[in-house]
């Protein structure tokens, strides 16, 4: 997978304080600016996702598809603390010439925005035309659409919410536990905490997906059956597929990170003022049978900000539906785009 770099050689100070002595974006983009540099869509990816929407969100995102690269200027970066490209704990630190690993700072949702609005003002973008996201995404592009309420035109928000529920911070919080208890978590090493990882992936599925679609799916055909179940199995897969190809330092700030998101914050603490500030054009999408950012996260949302659409879709897989039911999305998002 082919991704630009932009090098930023300047402090980057977070939210908190602390200071990043430079900062590397890993970022792809897809077709072509128009000559009034007003066909932007940015796309904002979630948790262990990448900067290739078209790879992730097959169907939805690429060459004839409702966000299309024969139209649009797409452009998606990989967050702030990731492991595919952009500064994180991975990364070496330019004061010590090692790797952070668990010496990376903690950051917000809304220092992934700033690093985003830098990679912007870089590739000469003054308007987005769409920002998007889902879950984790969906947290970036409500942050952004408020920092930067002149650049972003129009909103699309599926599977998230405007902030961190009780229950999603327990569950984040869950998952850490699982990666502490790891034996080598915080060995200053690329794999330490790899067995923790596992485990939290395992609590992850669960609250992705849900009980119909578990029942539905991993169900053992054989009621003689004592062992080695087929649900078991599925479980294990799923973590140890995630361990390939992402890192438990990652996971865990990342994790946190999500724990911060709360668009009152530094605002007067009001959520519904700061929903009712929201100047964009904005098409929400829930899942019915989402149990991590449930409707009723869009329902208050739809309430709140002024300019908003809510279209809630059946779907088995729950959570992830906003990644597996592109047919639908693509369906609403079109008709959306075609009153902007």
């Amino acid at each position: 997978m082919y991704m630009e770099l932009f090098n930023y050689k300047n402090d980057f100070v977070l939210e908190n304080g602390n200071v990043l002595p430079e900062l590397t974006i890993a970022f792809k983009t897809y077709g072509k600016l128009n000559a009034t540099k007003t066909n932007v869509i940015w796309i904002c990816h979630a948790l262990t996702a990448n900067a290739d929407p078209a790879d992730w969100w097959k169907g939805l995102v690429g060459e004839n598809c409702t966000i299309d690269s024969n139209k649009y200027f797409i452009v998606s970066a990989n967050i702030l603390g990731s492991c595919y490209g952009t500064t994180g704990p991975l990364s070496i630190n330019p004061t010590t010439n090692q790797p952070y690993y668990s010496n990376f700072p903690s950051i917000t949702i809304r220092d992934m925005v700033a690093a985003n609005i830098l990679l912007r003002k870089h590739l000469g973008i003054d308007t987005i035309y769409l920002l998007m996201g889902g879950s984790m995404g969906g947290y970036q592009a409500l942050e952004w659409c408020i920092m930067e309420k002149e650049v972003i035109r129009n909103v699309f928000l599926i599977a998230t919410s405007p902030s961190e529920s009780a229950w999603g911070v327990s569950v984040h919080t869950a998952q850490r536990l699982a990666i502490e208890a790891d034996a080598t978590w915080l060995e200053h090493t690329s794999d330490a905490g790899t067995k923790g990882l596992k485990a939290a992936r395992a609590i992850g599925i669960l609250t992705y997906r849900n009980y119909a679609i578990f029942q539905d799916k991993q169900t053992d055909p054989d009621p003689e059956k004592i062992d080695n179940f087929k649900a078991s199995s599925y479980i294990i897969y799923q973590g140890e597929k995630l361990v390939k190809r992402f890192n438990a330092y990652s996971y865990w700030l990342l994790t946190k990170a999500m724990d911060s998101h709360h668009l009152g914050r530094k605002r007067g603490g009001d959520l519904i003022k700061t929903l009712n500030s929201i100047p964009q054009k904005v098409l929400i999408i829930g899942i019915k049978s989402d149990i991590l950012c449930p409707l009723d996260e869009q329902r208050f949302m739809k309430q709140h900000i002024p300019n908003a659409q809510l279209v809630e879709i059946d779907s088995a897989y729950g959570h992830d539906g906003f990644i597996i039911e592109t047919h639908q999305i693509s369906e609403h998002l079109s008709k959306w785009m075609k009153n902007l």
